[in-house]
């Protein structure tokens, strides 16, 4: 998915989660309803909770539709009619300024907040937090890396230009050199937009998010969008591919350099066992020498709506549900990246009683081999534009930017200039 967030049920997942969960009779407690979306074993971490909570309160998972626009969309609907029904809200970090700002998130504060914040990473902490506040829990977070062949580039470029050139090489001996990325009209061209523009100083929107910026770092992300996608470095069927058709093509042998979310190691494990020793990684390239990129982070956050009638109870539950055990049971059987940053470090498996099996009781080294990279990554990470009118920007820009070889950098940056402009008056909070 364009926003970061890839459910990987090949890193260990062996069991799927259980249907949702009917409303609870009184002998189990309070009712608290989680609106999230699929994910395979998350019913697990719920059960989990369940029981910490010993009768006090009961948590339901309810799963959201699969599509982020359809997860968005029934919460937006209900939220914006009063319904109480609602208490823990699973949001795409994307989301948290327009759920903030329509007034849909409580703010989290005093005790709550301290826990939530502890040993949060700064990139994922900033999609929770609006204006100053902090209006979510950091559930998961993800980021890009860049994926290639050691046979066919022993070491990964360090900038794009550097990569445009060995892909044009590569091509020019015979062998496989496009560069792969999310081309389609849809999120993941504006992440790939987002860390080019980032990556060079630049800004789409300004830092409060109330104007449109598009400075000469967003001009020159353009500039590499134009060059990379009219040199014939890309795949012929750029732009109709998403996150799964670019893992498709390079494990197919069409190119070089695979620009993707990490979901793509188990798939090549899976899938390509035999290579998958020559399947390697890296962090993104940077748009400057010297300058690491600074590459688009994903994930989800928990909030607690405003109209539930168990709000010290939801506040408790979602703590729960991204505490470190359960942040890690999530990472290693569903492929989801944790925000605290001392899980990168734990090598312990799942079960410490036990030996590490990478099938029935994976630690992150196993599971998580890039691990390094990502952290990396993450602690260098970009957000998208924080602003209530999020989903309008990006529809605004994946259609301007689409497709990228018809760019033309300077007339497309006035462009969007005037059209982002427009966009910011949505307020974001149509359903």
């Amino acid at each position: 998915m364009g926003k970061g967030r890839r459910r990987i049920a090949a890193l260990g997942a062996g069991v799927l989660a259980a249907g949702v969960l009917t409303a609870c009779g009184s002998e189990q407690g309070t009712t608290i309803n989680l609106y999230y979306a699929p994910e395979d074993t998350f019913q697990s971490v719920v059960d989990n909770c369940n029981a910490q909570a010993a009768g006090r309160y009961h948590i339901v998972y309810n799963k959201l539709p699969r599509g982020a626009d359809d997860q968005r969309q029934q919460m937006v609907r209900r939220l914006a009619a009063g319904d109480t029904g609602l208490d823990i809200l699973g949001l795409d970090v994307t989301w948290v300024p327009e759920f903030a700002e329509a007034g849909w998130a409580e703010e989290w504060t005093g005790e709550n907040k301290a826990a939530a914040t502890a040993g949060v990473l700064p990139g994922p902490l900033e999609t929770a937090t609006w204006n100053g506040k902090l209006y979510a829990a950091t559930k998961n977070t993800n980021v890009q890396l860049l994926w290639y062949d050691d046979r066919i580039t022993p070491q990964p470029p360090q900038t794009w230009d550097q990569m445009m050139a060995e892909a044009r090489q590569l091509k020019s001996q015979g062998k496989p050199g496009n560069i792969l990325f999310t081309g389609a009209q849809y999120e993941g061209l504006v992440v790939i937009y987002n860390t080019l523009v980032e990556s060079a100083g630049g800004h789409i929107l300004s830092d409060d998010g109330k104007s449109v910026v598009m400075d000469a770092g967003a001009v020159k992300a353009l500039e590499i969008l134009k060059q990379v996608t009219s040199t014939g470095i890309t795949d012929p069927s750029l732009t109709n591919q998403k996150e799964d058709d670019v893992r498709q093509a390079f494990q197919r042998g069409n190119g070089a350099f695979e620009l993707n979310w990490p979901f793509v190691y188990a798939s090549f494990a899976k899938e390509d066992p035999q290579n998958l020793s020559h399947f390697k990684w890296s962090t993104y390239p940077g748009v400057s020498p010297g300058q690491p990129a600074k590459t688009t982070i994903g994930g989800y956050d928990l909030a607690v709506s405003p109209y539930s009638k168990h709000k010290p109870e939801a506040f408790e539950a979602a703590l729960c549900l991204r505490n470190k055990d359960n942040q890690k049971f999530s990472a290693l059987k569903d492929g989801v990246p944790p925000t605290l940053e001392s899980l990168y470090t734990d090598n312990a498996p799942l079960d410490p009683s036990k030996p590490v099996d990478e099938k029935n009781n994976p630690s992150m080294q196993t599971t998580y081999p890039m691990s390094e990279s990502i952290l990396t990554a993450v602690k260098n990470a970009a957000v998208r534009p924080l602003t209530p009118a999020y989903q309008s920007l990006s529809t605004v820009i994946s259609k301007v930017l689409s497709p990228p070889s018809a760019i033309d950098p300077q007339r497309t940056a006035d462009e969007l200039r005037s059209q982002l402009s427009d966009a910011l008056q949505s307020k974001g909070v149509i359903p």
